[in-house]
């Protein structure tokens, strides 16, 4: 039951979709090939509805936005037009061409943006253009809606051809009143069909509308049912396949005989065309994928595209996108599948096979009201309300620049204009954007390899002089400024800065001269420049540690340092400053007695120190090797004559975490020792370590006769955890600060 009815709506889908679709292809048709002349209409309704077919029957099929209904849309009619506009008077590379040759030039357009799109999905290409800045978008197709527009006016006033648009408004005997009726009833049918039902789609509402105000026109007026020479319909549209047949031969023999100039003059109309149509796509996808609760496959989407746009073009057919309009009309109408897609194809062919003649009847006042609602709705109105923030008021003058450059000049024109001010708006934001994610100094914040109380002393004492700052985003001319402003005060007074670079996403060479420049001013007050977690592979590609020896700048001095992770940059910094200070000795390799562990020194006497040796086992352990692993039991502490200790946690990734650092005087396995549960992490060593092991059980036996030294080691072991908790507070809270 549920694949019957999924059946049906994708039947009533395609062909409500049809309808929609149909109308509106063979406007942009006659819209593209009207400069061609008069002569021309029946050729580019002919061309909108073949491309209908064919788009409707290949798209679906590759594609990969199942419910997307692909047909001939505004902005390849809008690109095309101008193209023929721009052929006819010649530019640059080619001198004026006949409307024969400007067909198949128009051909080959369509067929190398097909391939262009393809090549955009094969290289990945969907991503990348989903992320065109939305103001240059709405700019865009807000341009191809006024230039859509303005273009119809001398059709539903009727104006003769070469009649300059502002001279024929103001001269009523030159009006076609017909045509202006018949278009006005349209506007209204269409822009109101809603309210009179939801039922049939309004392109179908509006042109039904408009054929009937001509056809009551014409009982007054028997001239207007002439099909032949009548300058207020499409005219008489013949299905040659013969002749189809031949054309396509004529253009591939075109496509051989094609030279630089030729291809010159069509190379950026067809880039134009084939990233006008993509963006148009994607854009619907996108809104669909928010209706449906689905996600499309962009680059099998723009693969499907380009093969149907090739194909259309090879059959003499206009180019066309994914529409917004039939595809939503689709989906209202049960449209679930890429069946109904290829529905849509389907009726759209049983039309062009049975119907095709009566296509001619369509005035074409009527599609041009049609249009200029279609191109009233393309502008993005919404985008005035940017003129209300002072944050926004950029983005609506790049808006207006963009439409601007399209009415002016064309679509091309606009098109490089949308690329520069993309870069704009790109610059803008990445400016805007602090690229110091997060500032924090040494006294509050440490590695992670445990210090002694003395230690930490020292590194309180003396922790300002070092600054770690994690830098994100992009390092390159736009932002160094900002940068170097951010760290001036640091640059002046720390003796030690720290750059973690693991959320960088570019460096570009005015950021090394930054970087360097950095350097060298530490240098001068004998201060230290350390780099940690540069990244390996930015979204580039590049290493940038590479990069970095690459450019020179490690080699600029000794006081800059590079260090694997954040933690080992700032363990070498606390072991410089403790060393430094001279109160302990980081370099010393004596092994240190019982009585000499911080944690008990002063507590044992002779008899105590005797008593705790009895029980407590020596043990030597080689770097690499485990002292446990985590889920292990045991009930040991581990107290470090020499040597260090690193305690990680493997993570289900295959990575591993590294919680803590434990060097010589210090203790670990506390956990297990008070509670006797299972290990929690591995404890592994890192160079030849000497360790001390009591065992709880045994402990507890030696507590029973001697409870005052039980008492004693708890109260030293409960106030060394507490010192951790305080330590380890302390840096939480710098981390929600900073």
């Amino acid at each position: 039951m549920a694949t019957t009815n999924k059946l049906a709506g994708d039947i009533w889908g395609g062909l409500a979709a049809m309808l929609v679709a149909l109308p509106s292809a063979i406007a942009y048709g006659v819209v593209s090939f009207t400069p061609l002349g008069g002569s021309y209409l029946g050729v580019g309704a002919m061309a909108g509805v073949i491309g209908t077919v064919i788009l409707g029957l290949v798209a679906p099929a590759i594609g990969g936005a199942p419910r997307l209904i692909t047909a001939p849309c505004a902005p390849a009619a809008a690109v095309l037009s101008a193209l023929c506009v721009e052929l006819l008077a010649g530019n640059q590379n080619l001198s004026a061409l006949a409307p024969e040759q400007i067909l198949l030039l128009i051909a080959i357009v369509g067929l190398l943006s097909g391939v262009l799109q393809v090549l955009f999905g094969v290289l990945g290409g969907g991503k990348v253009i989903k992320f065109i800045p939305y103001p240059v978008v709405s700019g865009y197709l807000s341009g191809v809606g006024m230039l859509i527009f303005l273009s119809q006016i001398p059709k539903l006033f009727g104006l003769p051809k070469g009649t300059p648009v502002m001279q024929g408004l103001f001269d009523p005997s030159l009006w076609q009143w017909t045509g202006i009726v018949v278009g006005i009833v349209t506007i209204i049918g269409m822009s109101q069909a809603a309210r009179i039902t939801k039922v049939i789609p309004a392109p179908i509402i509006g042109l039904m509308a408009g054929m009937i105000t001509y056809f009551v026109i014409a009982l007054a007026r028997p001239e207007l049912l002439q099909l032949t020479d009548n300058k207020l319909l499409i005219g008489p549209i013949d299905v040659d396949f013969t002749a189809m047949s031949h054309g396509m031969e004529e253009r591939w023999n075109a496509v051989g005989k094609m030279g630089f100039k030729d291809f010159a003059a069509i190379l950026v109309p067809a880039i134009t065309l084939s990233v006008l149509l993509s963006i148009d796509t994607l854009k619907t996808c996108v809104v669909v994928d928010a209706l449906t609760r689905t996600r499309h496959d962009s680059n099998r989407t723009l693969i499907g595209q380009g093969v149907g746009n090739l194909l259309t073009a090879v059959v003499g057919g206009m180019p066309g996108a994914g529409t917004m309009g039939a595809t939503l009309v689709s989906i209202n109408s049960g449209g679930q599948t890429r069946l109904s897609g290829l529905l849509e194809g389907v009726f759209s062919l049983i039309v062009l096979l049975l119907f095709a003649k009566l296509i001619g009847w369509v005035p074409i006042a009527a599609l041009a009201g049609i249009l200029m609602v279609v191109a009233y709705r393309m502008v993005d109105w919404h985008s005035l309300a940017l003129l209300k923030q002072r944050s926004t008021v950029l983005d609506f003058f790049v808006i207006l620049a963009v439409v601007v450059v399209a009415v002016a000049f064309n679509l091309i024109a606009a098109a490089g204009a949308g690329i520069g001010f993309a870069v704009v708006l790109f610059l803008r934001e990445q400016v805007r954007s602090s690229v110091v994610r997060r500032r924090r100094h040494g006294d509050r914040v440490s590695s992670k390899r445990v210090r002694l109380l003395e230690e930490k002393e020292i590194l309180a004492a003396n922790g300002t002089v070092s600054t770690i700052v994690e830098l994100q985003g992009n390092l390159f001319f736009g932002t160094t400024d900002q940068l170097f402003t951010s760290l001036e005060g640091d640059i002046k007074s720390c003796r030690f800065l720290i750059l973690d670079m693991r959320h960088v996403q570019s460096v570009d060479f005015t950021g090394i001269r930054m970087l360097t420049q950095i350097g060298a001013m530490l240098k001068e007050r004998d201060a230290y420049l350390i780099f940690s977690e540069l990244p390996t592979s930015l979204p580039t590609g590049l290493d940038l540690g590479t990069y970095f020896e690459q450019t020179g700048l490690l080699s600029h001095g000794d006081n800059i340092k590079l260090y694997p992770d954040l933690d080992a940059a700032m363990e070498w910094v606390e072991d410089y400053l403790i060393e430094e200070n001279r109160k302990l000795k980081t370099g010393e390799t004596r092994m240190m007695n019982l009585n000499d562990i911080p944690l008990l020194r002063g507590l044992l006497d002779e008899g105590s120190l005797e008593i705790l040796s009895s029980f407590t086992e020596e043990r030597s352990y080689d770097a690499g090797d485990k002292v446990f692993n985590r889920g292990d039991e045991g009930d040991e502490i581990y107290l470090i004559r020499r040597g260090q200790v690193r305690m990680v946690l493997p993570l289900p990734s295959g990575k591993i975490l590294t919680l803590a650092v434990f060097g010589r005087g210090h203790f670990f396995g506390d956990m297990a020792f008070l509670d006797r549960g299972h290990r929690s992490t591995d404890a592994v060593v890192d160079t030849p370590t000497e360790l001390y092991i009591i065992s709880r059980k045994r402990f507890e036996e030696v507590a029973k006769s001697h409870p005052v030294l039980g008492h004693h080691v708890f109260s030293r072991l409960a106030r060394a955890l507490s010192h951790r908790l305080r330590y380890a507070n302390a840096e939480l809270m710098a981390l929600k600060d900073a």
